[in-house]
């Protein structure tokens, strides 16, 4: 086969997994719109289209020069897009492919803090987050990562697509954001105890957690970054085991533990799966993707049930899911690696670099996140305030709640209706008609 025909099976095989990565967008959309109360639906999902628009310009115009350009003894580049055009592939493949394929992981990050802060962040200060985390904080710790020159890649580390790089940073980062923002209101009691708050579609978040484990072949099989790449069928095989094997032992978990089968962590069991075979997918067997998923399984479990314990409010379960279990698959790699994992071959080398890797990425997201979140809080806010909150960030922040009951206000003349949902199109209808 001819090196044009080789360079356009891999272009065609990158551009269709970026466009898997980027639909996982409408996959977090759903999965928080259903998790989080109804009063907030829509706000989790305009938070979505901040990182698909201002999150993804940040990344191409200012975070892919940092993440891929020639750097400075290994820890940051400050050349910006001009440098990542002699960005050296290793394979036939197109420049825009390629950074189109890193724009979607740059979104994913963000998206990962999103649900965390979920029904109390101010909206303009989460467009600040994304701009800052795109722009800078995912690209300086991805270097490290993922640049050729990066020091942790010298080392030996191996993420193969991002179980350190995205989601641990991402997850830690939540946690930051979501400790710095404070709890929803009456979630905790002054004994420690959680009060429950009723998700409002859990329909719809199972269908987000479809189209996540969907996508989720995209990001990892499309890391080949080659269509000819011998291991792309195992590498999409281990994606899938290892989310079956998470939301299996999540289900099987609480059904007896709690006597009854729990869908959102069964849910998020499945992503921890997904989130712990990222790392690993390459380099592990089928079997330890299994085991790798089981475990997932019950970390996510135990790591929400952690992060209530610290007080810390996480609607959706983003810090347990993409935190913990982040850091769980990024140290899997370290046990079951077929070449050099401590379970697989006696050898302790590769455990110790993923370790400091992952134990410095997770850091990284945390220290500067809280810092920015200080920042955000003495500038423009970081919280709404209490009336905002208690109305629902539907209405207060965007105008339009997310289901159409116009009914409960039946009592009301229609100019105000009208006014309540912020329908511009109806109010001129209204008065065409007066």
């Amino acid at each position: 086969m001819s090196g044009e025909a080789i360079t356009s099976f891999n272009t065609v095989w990158v551009v269709m997994a970026a466009a898997m990565v980027l639909f996982m967008e409408g996959g977090f959309s759903l999965l928080e719109a259903g998790l989080v109360r109804t009063k907030n639906a829509v706000n989790v999902t305009m938070k979505i289209f901040v990182d698909l628009t201002v999150g993804a310009l940040a990344f191409y115009l200012i975070g892919f020069g940092i993440m891929f350009g020639s750097d400075w003894g290994g820890f940051v580049s400050f050349d910006l897009w001009g440098a990542a055009e002699s960005l050296k592939l290793s394979i036939d493949l197109p420049l825009p492919a390629y950074v189109l394929f890193q724009l979607g992981f740059a979104v994913a990050v963000i998206s990962i803090i999103s649900g965390a802060v979920a029904e109390r962040m101010s909206f303009k200060a989460y467009i600040l987050v994304a701009l800052f985390v795109a722009a800078v904080l995912y690209p300086i710790s991805g270097h490290w990562i993922w640049n050729a020159d990066g020091w942790l890649a010298r080392l030996g580390m191996k993420d193969f697509a991002g179980s350190a790089a995205v989601h641990a940073m991402g997850g830690f980062s939540a946690l930051a954001l979501a400790y710095a923002v404070g709890p929803r209101r009456g979630r905790f009691n002054s004994d420690g105890s959680v009060n429950v708050f009723a998700p409002s579609n859990i329909p719809l978040a199972s269908a987000g957690a479809f189209i996540l484990w969907f996508g989720w072949f995209g990001f990892n099989a499309g890391s080949t970054l080659n269509a000819f790449d011998a291991n792309l069928p195992s590498i999409a095989l281990h994606t899938s085991l290892a989310a079956s094997a998470g939301g299996a032992s999540s289900m099987l978990y609480t059904m007896f533990r709690y006597g009854k089968a729990d869908p959102s962590m069964t849910m998020n069991g499945a992503l921890a799966g997904l989130v712990a075979i990222t790392a690993g997918c390459a380099f592990v067997s089928s079997y330890s993707a299994i085991v790798i998923g089981l475990l997932a399984g019950l970390f996510v479990i135990w790591g929400t049930l952690a992060v209530d314990k610290m007080k810390i409010d996480d609607p959706v379960g983003a810090v347990a899911v993409h935190g913990v279990n982040g850091l769980f698959g990024t140290v899997a790699v370290g046990l079951f690696d077929t070449q050099a994992g401590l379970l697989t071959t006696g050898q302790t080398r590769l455990l110790l670099v993923q370790l400091l890797g992952v134990a410095v990425v997770s850091a990284w997201g945390f220290a500067v996140s809280f810092v920015l979140a200080k920042g955000l809080k003495a500038t423009v806010g970081l919280r709404v305030g209490a009336a905002e909150e208690e109305e629902g960030l539907d209405m207060a922040m965007h105008g339009i709640p997310a289901y159409n009951d116009l009914e409960r206000f039946s009592d009301q003349p229609e100019a105000r209706l009208l006014e309540t949902y912020g329908v511009t199109v109806g109010r001129e209808r209204a008065q065409f008609d007066a």
